[in-house]
């Protein structure tokens, strides 16, 4: 391939199939020269339902593109958001007794430790391997420590996993239309690598409040550690206003486009005006009381994704916290709250920011996929020996 040459890159999320087309220059910075959205037809929420519907609707907006470019594309590069994932952390060791770390050692500890990961999760496919720590004699050391002395060695992995049959079905979606799979990334994981390169840090939790969903991830000094996806989003705080408030979404979201909440105090005898009331009867309800209803699920929202998760309590005290909030109307408003919930559990160190864009997202994504990532690990295949000898020697030396 020229470096010239158009790079297809396919996002599936649980609403679109976004296309993008893109090429190196000489300076290997990746510029965007294409772009189609579109629904995502034969796929409900995480689930492809109907490979044929599939298949056509990436058929006509590849053909689309190629013929915009012409240029007929042979591979892709998916990035994929809402399928589900798992991840688990693990680690292997190496009895050194004052010998070298050696290159094959640590191969040994990852095709070896993959062995066991694939044999405890036979129906899951691995999609990302991150080496996450290394240990020389109880020292961490921050890269491969290969030419050093020691007498042992722990090398900790974090595997993402996906469904066996998921992953057939997003390959055979795009085989049938004669396009090879070239790699699958976690959109997740291109958000974080955005982010790093952003703001310079490499250490934190990303928090992201969709409409339907909040996600949060994890990186650990440049590895993705950490995924979480939980089932509410800025729904949920609309929700709440509506049954307590017996006010209609079109009527809250109109009098919160207003941003009464940002700097304005609201008196205690506030009333909500004539003029917010849309599709519906006027009510007599109190402003405060919409802001303290919306107040308490967001301190409800800030708990179970931080104090009361206990997937996250073996991070690192304190990380940088990035969160995101996809609804501007709730951002606004309730800025300061989230601020004060997240201060409230000693996160002192927190942003609010903008959600990375899709062009970011697919850029970063594009220097992963050609020239890697530090702290992505790649199996090196071997010889073949039993599952219970290759593990045992890898884990007791």
């Amino acid at each position: 391939m020229q470096i010239k040459d158009p790079i297809l890159f396919v996002e599936i999320n649980n609403k679109e199939y976004n296309f993008v087309a893109g090429s190196f220059d000489e300076n290997q910075n990746f510029e965007i020269i294409e772009k189609i959205t579109s629904n995502n037809e034969g796929i409900n929420e995480n689930k492809i339902i109907n490979i044929d519907q599939a298949s056509e609707k990436i058929k006509k907006n590849i053909e689309i593109i190629e013929k915009k470019l012409n240029f007929v594309f042979k591979e892709t590069t998916i990035l994929l958001e809402n399928f589900d994932f798992n991840c688990v952390n693990i680690s292997g060791y190496k009895k050194l007794n004052g010998s070298q770390v050696l290159k094959e050692n640590i191969s040994f500890i990852i095709n070896s430790i993959k062995s066991l990961i694939l044999y405890s999760n036979q129906k899951k496919s691995i999609v990302h391997i991150f080496n996450s720590k290394n240990i020389l004699d109880n020292v961490i050391i921050e890269n491969l420590p290969i030419g050093l002395y020691g007498n042992f060695y722990s090398h900790e992995l974090t595997f993402f996993l996906m469904d066996t049959n998921d992953l057939k079905n997003v390959k055979k979606i795009f085989l049938e239309n004669n396009l090879k799979v070239k790699k699958i990334f976690l959109k997740q994981f291109g958000e974080g690598a955005q982010l790093i390169k952003n703001y310079s840090n490499e250490t934190f939790i990303r928090i992201k409040i969709n409409e339907t969903k909040t996600d949060l991830i994890y990186f650990d000094k440049s590895a993705f550690k950490y995924s979480e996806s939980f089932k509410f989003g800025t729904d949920i705080i609309y929700r709440d206003i509506q049954k307590i408030c017996s006010i209609n979404n079109d009527t809250i979201k109109n009098f919160l486009s207003s941003i009464p909440f940002n700097k304005n105090t609201i008196d205690e005898t506030e009333i909500l005006e004539n003029k917010f009331f849309l599709n519906t009867s006027f009510r007599k309800i109190r402003k405060k009381l919409i802001k303290e209803v919306a107040e308490a699920r967001i301190y409800e929202i800030i708990e179970i994704i931080l104090k009361k998760n206990i997937n996250i309590k073996s991070f690192q005290n304190n990380p940088q916290i990035y969160l995101a909030i996809k609804d501007s109307k709730i951002e606004d408003n309730f800025r300061e709250k989230f601020k004060s919930c997240l201060l409230n559990h000693k996160y002192s160190d927190y942003n609010i920011i903008e959600d990375i864009n899709l062009n970011e997202i697919i850029s970063s994504i594009a220097h992963l996929s050609f020239y890697g990532w530090k702290k992505e690990a790649i199996p090196i295949t071997q010889t073949k020996k039993s599952l219970v000898t290759r593990v045992f020697k890898s884990l007791f030396g």
